[in-house]
């Protein structure tokens, strides 16, 4: 197949793909592919030029694949060799704005996999008798950080072993960079790249038609010579076309500047007709009497917005910044000067919502509205054109952060909250930013985290390690900004930086509770709470209210408790109640025999139940609170395999959740309200504070394994 086809096509008569408009070639290609046609391949490449159409044709294809939608076609009119045939729509895991993980689990979801780790995505998939067929666009806006490139990991993390699975049928688009490696990764009967730039794929009659389309005033443009006249539309589109070098983007953008603003335009003049996409802007500019610079200027804090876009309040602040003088008249005068080039958008709600609902500063009704540039090569056109893009963005960062009232992150812009650290990233300057408890907790933790793991880990301080730690559980739980500070607050005492889990205390959060302590102590096998006489500092005995620990025997500061300690010590059996009761209430008395039932020889340490102490008593001698003390305790709990829940007991109102990035092993309640948990990874406590009941977070389906990708996996924040 080759560009030859095109006049093939058009000679018998068919109709073009109407939104497509040509890429016969390329539509008959995949459309053999679609139908597994012999010797079709089993993978396809897209690949081409920022601007050559990818995406459109990519689009145009999937319309054809979708059931429902191709009745919306005027499929009998077509070239049939570039219909696919009527099947189920094949999974589309968009790349766009996600993580590898990301999309890998989106696919994980789509076709209901039991995986618990990555490699289990792609043994499942590999196992199944009927091969599945996968789609997947926009490889080149993968990832929430733009510097992090997260395009690479997709394709070397994602692409590349589906590729490499039998059982898989895949379509993806990807960067020219990209597209060599994905497919060198395959034998070359398995593999086929579609360059749209190559000359076997090149359509420029399609191009004219696409160029003759959008100048049509029948499509709501200006009643002009050239938009009337079928003649003069078509004389122009043919030489916007021939101008273009095939950059479906330079034809758009030069036509969007002609219906907008057609004042000064002259269609016999060719040097009014752009080359590329530079020249679109630079030629707007000078036709309208600008400054190409001035221009440039404009839309260049547009070219670094992060996210969906950036908010309108702040284009004036960052457009100062990036020109490093006052550019408010150049914005007023120049607005009408940049349409052309400028798409608002109405924010996702999770760009407003903290990725959460509950902390929404600009909900979805606030009239917010996000600017960013038609396309992404604009993008990249404009920031080439800078002398220092670092110093640029070290700029836009400063600016940013100058915009946050006191420093209070709750006050913050979301779009300065969520993509400040984007900025940063690029400016060289984020580990000097991740030194503020505040911004982890209010930051969304897909976007934070992504910014943070393009760091080298040697780079970056002990807040911000913590931080990396946690951010799976952050993004797994789907947590409020304020469990998140909760979290992280539990995360900094166990990594012994207390002062920073105290700041989030001062930073207007109401947490759930105050971690008290915690041990790094592997192998506790159930915790209790309770009371044992001890000797004070004058040598006096008092008592003090202790957790007990079962741990295995030879634990540094343990105790085995004989055999005959009948009734010594009764920790928490290691159940956790479904029905809303609290854990291991009627827990037996743990002596030798229910040591060794335990599995294996065990002992008991002795820690304060309030300080960062253990404490030297006999074990034996620890009382616990009777059946009665629980009873009337405010407090009770349940517990899940890494989830626990604490509960009123007077209106059975949830007062604190709390979820474990690693499986818990037993918990205990006592009266006064210390919640002692003990998972794989050591043993915390945490005072409960009923006055600040806290939003729960969502508590997702459980898989088996440890990963990170081991966690819940949702459209958003989940498996980031």
């Amino acid at each position: 197949m080759s560009a030859s086809t095109e006049g093939n096509a058009r000679a018998a008569g068919y109709t073009p793909h109407p939104y497509v408009g040509g890429r016969t070639a390329a539509l008959r290609a995949l459309a053999a592919w679609r139908m597994r046609w012999p010797g079709a391949p089993r993978v396809i490449v897209l690949t081409g030029n920022p601007g050559s159409g990818r995406s459109r044709l990519l689009t145009g294809f999937l319309m054809m694949c979708d059931p429902e939608y191709r009745k919306q076609l005027p499929i009998d009119d077509l070239d049939p060799a570039t219909v696919p045939p009527d099947l189920p729509a094949p999974a589309v895991p968009s790349a766009a704005g996600r993580t590898a993980a990301q999309v890998l689990w989106l696919l994980a979801d789509h076709f209901e996999l039991a995986a618990g780790r990555t490699e289990d995505v792609f043994a499942e998939l590999a196992a199944r008798d009927e091969p599945v067929t996968i789609v997947v666009p926009d490889v080149d806006q993968a990832g929430p950080v733009r510097a992090a490139e997260e395009a690479t990991r997709v394709v070397r993390e994602v692409l590349t072993p589906l590729a490499a699975t039998e059982t898989v049928q895949l379509l993806a688009d990807v960067p020219r960079e990209l597209a060599t490696e994905l497919a060198g990764a395959l034998p070359a009967s398995q593999v086929q790249v579609i360059d749209l730039d190559a000359p076997e794929w090149a359509d420029p009659k399609g191009l004219v038609l696409h160029a003759e389309t959008a100048l049509d005033a029948g499509s709501g443009g200006p009643e002009l010579p050239y938009t009337t006249d079928p003649a003069a539309r078509r004389a122009l589109a043919e030489a916007l076309a021939a101008r273009a070098a095939g950059s479906r983007l330079t034809v758009q953008l030069a036509v969007q500047s002609l219906l907008m603003q057609p004042e000064g335009f002259d269609p016999a003049d060719a040097s009014q007709l752009p080359t590329s996409v530079g020249e679109a802007l630079d030629l707007h500019a000078r036709r309208l009497g600008a400054d190409p610079q001035t221009l440039r200027l404009i839309l260049a804090p547009l070219a670094f917005a992060e996210g969906d876009g950036l908010p309108v309040q702040l284009l004036g602040t960052l457009a100062n910044a990036v020109a490093g003088r006052d550019m408010s008249q150049d914005l007023a005068d120049g607005m009408l000067l940049a349409a052309p080039f400028i798409q608002p958008v109405e924010p996702s709600s999770e760009d407003h919502e903290d990725g959460t609902g509950e902390d929404a500063e600009a909900g979805a009704g606030d009239g917010r509205t996000l600017l960013r540039l038609m396309h992404p090569a604009l993008a990249e056109e404009i920031r080439s054109g800078l002398p220092d893009v670092r110093d640029t963005q070290t700029r836009i960062a400063m600016a940013l952060l100058e915009e946050v009232p006191q420093q209070d992150w709750a006050q913050a812009d979301p779009y300065i909250r969520d993509h400040l650290a984007a900025h940063t990233l690029e400016a060289g300057l984020l580990p000097q930013l991740l030194t503020d408890p505040g911004l982890f907790a209010h930051a969304d933790p897909v976007t934070l985290r992504a910014a943070i793991e393009a760091v080298p880990l040697e780079q970056l301080g002990a807040p911000a390690r913590t931080y990396l730690r946690t951010a799976p559980l952050l993004t797994r739980s789907q947590a409020s900004a304020t469990l998140r500070a909760a979290f992280l607050e539990s995360a900094f005492v166990e990594d012994g930086l207390a002062p920073y889990a105290e700041a989030l205390h001062t930073r207007g959060f109401r947490l759930p509770w105050r971690t008290l302590w915690s041990v790094p102590l592997a192998g506790v096998r159930a915790v209790t709470t309770g009371s044992v006489a001890a000797a004070g500092e004058d040598g006096t005995a008092v008592s003090r209210s202790v957790a007990a620990l079962l741990v295995p025997e030879g634990t540094p500061g343990s105790r085995t408790l004989p055999a005959a300690a009948d009734g010594a010590v009764a920790p928490q059996d290691g159940t956790g109640a479904a029905d809303g009761t609290a854990a291991g209430e009627d827990a037996g008395a743990v002596n030798g025999d229910g040591a060794a039932a335990a599995g294996g020889r065990t002992a008991l340490l002795l820690h304060d139940l309030r300080a960062p102490e253990y404490v030297d008593a006999d074990p034996s001698q620890v009382v616990q609170p009777s059946e009665e003390d629980r009873a009337a305790a405010p407090l009770g709990f349940s517990r899940g395999a890494d989830y626990l829940r604490v509960w009123a007991r007077a209106d059975r109102r949830m007062v604190a959740a709390l979820v474990s990035d690693s499986p818990v092993t037993d918990a205990d309640l006592s009266p006064d309200g210390v919640l002692v948990v003990a998972t794989e990874r050591g043993v915390t406590a945490r005072q409960i504070l009923v006055a600040a009941p806290p939003a729960a977070p969502s508590v997702p389906a459980q898989r088996t394994g440890t990963t990170d990708a081991d966690a819940s996996h949702g459209l958003e924040g989940d498996h980031s």
